[in-house]
């Protein structure tokens, strides 16, 4: 086979497979959209908004508390892991040498690999019992997002990591020729210069958070009501689907795939979102633009 027919051959099996992926994502949706259909015709979308409670055998359908819910659990849960996802990953690419490293790096890597049902029975017997010695009862809304940002600092750390790693050495090299120190040179040209990626893993880890079931099922209580507190119970849309859909039936079984695809359409606006602020390059990141022909130095 010439080269010329390789590179066509390749081009169209790579077009076959960018098609099924956009295909599986259209089915899915068209799914979701026609297993809700009944909850736009015989419930309506006020209802899920404007009823007193979510209560399916009263034909009451409120999701409020548990979009709530999923959405303050996943933001306290973010707020707590991007600070410490990306200083760990300038530790990783600056500081941590040798078998530190990788050590370090082998065990970041082995808790992405780590089953959710694991971290959720961690958290129920760790997490959960130390929370209802300090703040009845324990299972909460601190309780979900502590184990939650648990299992998204992998995503960020490795994420974070390749991003920095991936700015050029020739932005180190003039950072070193204007005599900046090694603080100043992270801070105000590679984590700019890796604003994009870092943005990504965020994202990638709020998607994960937020579509997450069993860490959320067994550590944050479950009760179907708006938290007034961190140390309230909640219940997400997540774990209401997956606590309800093996016995609902016929307008509750409806209101169950709205809220599925009420989560595609959140995660789908969020990465729109993302997409858009991650065009958005800090007018920072371009106070050094090295050029190809600069002297090379090496950083302190």
């Amino acid at each position: 086979m010439s080269r010329s027919s390789a590179d066509l051959a390749l081009r169209r099996l790579t077009l076959v497979c960018a098609l099924s992926v956009a295909c599986i994502l259209g089915l899915i949706t068209v799914f979701l959209t026609l297993a809700s259909l009944p909850a736009f015709t015989d419930i309506g979308i006020v209802a899920f908004v404007r009823d007193l409670a979510w209560y399916p055998r009263e034909n009451m359908f409120n999701l409020v508390p548990m979009i709530a819910g999923s959405l303050i659990v996943t933001a306290i849960a973010l707020l707590m892991a991007t600070p410490l996802g990306i200083a760990a990953a300038i530790f990783l690419s600056y500081y941590a040498q040798g078998f530190v490293g990788a050590s370090f790096q082998r065990l970041v890597e082995l808790l992405t690999g780590i089953p959710s049902v694991v971290f959720g029975f961690w958290g129920l017997v760790a997490i959960v019992p130390l929370l209802a010695a300090w703040h009845a009862p324990g299972a909460s809304v601190l309780a979900a997002a502590l184990v939650l940002a648990l299992m998204i600092l992998p995503t960020i750390i490795l994420m974070s990591h390749t991003a920095i790693t991936a700015v050029p050495e020739s932005y180190r090299h003039a950072a070193a020729a204007l005599s900046l120190d090694r603080f100043a040179m992270i801070f105000h040209i590679v984590l700019p210069a890796a604003f994009s990626g870092i943005i990504t893993a965020v994202l990638l880890a709020l998607g994960r958070a937020i579509g997450e079931t069993m860490v959320v099922l067994m550590v944050a209580g479950n009760v179907v009501k708006l938290p007034s507190s961190v140390f309230d119970p909640v219940r997400t849309l997540t774990a209401n689907i997956a606590l309800e859909m093996a016995y609902a039936r016929d307008d509750h079984r409806a209101a169950l795939f709205f809220s599925g695809l009420l989560l595609l359409a959140l995660v789908t606006l969020l990465v729109f979102i993302g997409e858009r602020f991650s065009s958005v390059r800090p007018e920072h990141a371009t106070a050094i633009s090295p050029r190809s022909d600069q002297t090379h130095a090496h950083f302190p």
